[in-house]
């Protein structure tokens, strides 16, 4: 059942075995996993079933570190949130992206991978790629175009799959039909309210932008927000501890971390080609292809005492010829382009268009007849490309290649997310984030930059040259990044002086709370978060499942 909580004929108040705050990749795994149960559920999202602007604006804030980062532009609030637009990557983390590593500070999950490894094989039916097989840190399915081989003691070529799940789209309808689920569409979680002595929460209090108030009774909540939003909603919830629920360490909002990306040079060659080809995710086969990604090997990690990284090398073409870009401009505006690095401009344009009137419709219906008559102007430029693709060449020859890095970055305590002063529609404070890098960050981008570059230039001849910014001293601006991949603001950890919550995602110190997502990741590999974002999902469900039946016998 979907309930919109704007319609005030429902009821103010619900009651629940479990509560989830959160409809994204986690929050809708875990309600899946009780759709015919005893239990009911209620999932909370503050969004609606489209991205609509007055709700995206309620992830508006500050940015007052070493990185910028746009809190409102880095997720989507709505019903199957930042999935709506993802780009669908899908690779497990390895045992070294997991284990506790010597040189990386505050390193180390509790779990190992031999742990998380059967709730992966969950997660491949959620995501809708359980034809692939995978090991560890890889799928095993080879990818359309072989890469180049490199010097297997620096870098490896590491294959991820492309999930063809929406979750919003592939899940809305089974949980409107499950009789003991409850979606609640424009709530939005005011607090966690806690018992007198902060060890357990006694109700969510809920409200909507129209001015609606609430409250949720659950036994168990699950909070499944996302790395910002899941740090800052513990901090609101203040009003029995005063430092934010799970918070008495100040630790709720540390370490955070994302997937810093930026250009590390440029590589001229005069046979781009089958170095780059590989890398431009064409030519994929089946619902859920298979691509490689270009990685720092783990004898190199370990040598040089590196951060995990990845690059891709694209080739930056020359001049376009006019119909070539007029038939991609209506391609595109046609059917968007799913990529993992346009995901925010996707997120964007979703937005406006759940606004979009009748005008825009017409002009957009106008604009594409117009590019209609560019495409049969450029007829000729159209028929020489497609020579060239069937020569699977790209459809413009190449002039240069970039070379654009992936890394994951060091946990630091002193890199957080915090309460600012303004506050949001509903009155609560906004978010602040203080996004830093470290030592260790610096030593990877430069050290591995230097790597990729060689091996890269020998594999086709080449000369690679280093941006400017990693040539420079310490003072140097970083030309950096996010990739909306929020890590680490509410670390996993059995020792609750090293993490917010514990190996079974429960808040340390609260009976009946859980945080699940990219939050709990001690740390993130280079890997895309999703696929065990949903591992994790699916192994917090079995858990609650195990205490409810264990609750029924007792």
């Amino acid at each position: 059942m979907i309930i919109d909580y704007l319609d005030r004929s429902g009821p103010d108040d619900f009651f629940a075995d479990i509560c989830i705050i959160g409809a994204g990749p986690a929050g809708i795994s875990i309600a899946r996993s009780f759709i015919g149960t005893s239990l009911n559920v209620c999932l909370v999202e503050s969004g609606g079933l489209a991205g609509e602007d007055r709700n995206q604006e309620l992830y508006e804030g500050t940015s007052v570190g070493s990185l910028e980062l746009d809190p409102a532009t880095s997720r989507m609030r709505a019903f199957g949130g930042s999935c709506n637009v993802w780009g669908g990557g899908c690779v497990p983390l390895s045992t070294l992206d997991l284990g506790p590593r010597d040189w990386v500070p505050h390193s180390g999950w509790p779990l190992s991978y031999d742990e998380i490894e059967p709730y992966y094989r969950r997660a491949q039916a959620v995501c809708g790629i359980e034809s692939h097989d995978f090991a560890d840190g890889t799928f095993l399915t080879p990818p359309a175009r072989p890469p180049v081989a490199f010097d297997t003691n620096k870098l490896v070529n590491q294959n991820f799959v492309l999930s063809p799940v929406f979750f919003g789209d592939a899940y809305r309808s089974e949980l409107e039909r499950a009789a003991n689920i409850t979606v609640l569409l424009h709530a939005n979680l005011l607090e966690f309210e806690a018992a007198p002595a902060g060890a357990s929460v006694r109700q969510a209090r809920i409200g909507a932008l129209d001015g609606r108030r609430g409250l949720i009774h659950a036994r168990r909540y699950v909070l499944a927000c996302g790395g910002i939003e899941n740090a800052r909603l513990l901090l609101l919830s203040n009003s029995v501890a005063p430092n934010g629920l799970g918070n008495d360490r100040d630790l709720v909002g540390r370490y955070f971390m994302d997937h810093p990306s930026g250009k590390l040079g440029t590589l001229f060659t005069d046979a781009p080609d089958p170095l780059t080809r590989p890398y431009d995710r064409s030519g994929g086969k089946g619902p859920a292809p298979s691509f490689p990604e270009l990685c720092l090997s783990d004898q190199a990690v370990q040598a040089h005492q590196l951060l995990s990284g990845r690059v891709r090398p694209v080739a930056v073409e020359a001049p376009t010829p006019k119909g070539i870009q007029a038939l991609r401009d209506l391609k595109n505006a046609l059917f968007p382009v799913r990529d993992e690095s346009l995901a925010l401009e996707g997120m964007m344009r979703a937005a406006r268009k759940s606004d979009a009137s009748g005008d825009d419709d017409g002009q957009a219906k106008e604009g594409i007849g117009k590019l209609g008559l560019r495409v049969g102007m450029g007829t000729w430029d159209i028929a020489q490309a497609v020579w060239r693709k069937l020569t699977d060449k790209p459809t413009v020859k190449s002039d240069y290649v970039d070379v654009i890095g992936y890394f994951e970055q060091a946990p630091n305590p002193d890199s957080r997310v915090m309460l600012g002063d303004e506050v949001d529609a509903l009155g609560q404070r906004k978010v602040c984030v203080d996004w830093r890098l470290t030592a260790l960050d610096w030593h990877t981008y430069r050290t591995a930059a230097g790597l990729f570059g060689a091996e890269l230039a020998n594999s086709c001849g080449g000369k690679f040259q280093l941006e400017p910014w990693l040539q420079e001293g310490n003072e140097a601006v970083p030309q950096l990044r996010g990739t909306a991949h929020h890590l680490g603001t509410t670390r996993m950890s059995d020792d609750p002086n090293l993490g917010v919550v514990d190996r079974q995602c429960r808040v340390h110190g609260v009976d009946n709370l859980y945080v699940v997502g990219s939050s709990v990741f001690p740390t993130g590999g280079w890997a895309f978060p999703t696929f065990t974002i949903v591992a994790l999902s699916m192994r917090l469900a079995e858990h609650l499942r195990t205490l409810s039946d264990i609750a029924m016998v007792l």
